[in-house]
């Protein structure tokens, strides 16, 4: 079982930026595939970044690239994700996900996570 925390959400104005944290419980963080899903009101979880254990390859939609950033720091077994020149349509609560995966590909899709944090909310003002 893996748990995941996540932290940094808030209020930020349009164009700003955020450093959303993910910090999981398990020994063995470094074999798992890790992903940052938005959820807007309304609408489906949507991957915004995922990255594998090693941090060789990672996966942007075309709507994040060059604004997004996921990172990882297996030694301290927590993800990132910087969030800069945020729109408001980035508004949403953000969830960690992990997946353990030995095969260094990502994954975009929710249902291919096994476990997800509770969330943290990110609201960007107009």
């Amino acid at each position: 079982q893996v748990q995941l925390v996540e932290s940094g959400g808030g209020l930020v104005q349009a164009g700003g930026s955020l450093r959303l944290s993910c910090a999981a419980s398990r020994r063995i963080f470094s074999r798992y595939t890790m992903g940052w899903f938005g959820q807007a009101p309304g609408k489906e979880r949507e991957c915004v970044a995922a990255i594998t254990w090693s941090g060789g390859s990672i996966y942007y939609p075309d709507s994040v690239k060059g604004r997004f950033t996921i990172s990882r720091d297996n030694a301290k077994n927590t993800v990132y994700l910087q969030m800069n020149s945020l729109k408001p349509e980035d508004t949403a609560v953000y969830y960690c996900a992990a997946r353990e995966d030995y095969s260094g590909l990502y994954y975009y899709r929710s249902y291919e996570y096994n476990y997800w944090g509770q969330g943290t909310q990110v609201t960007v003002s107009s």
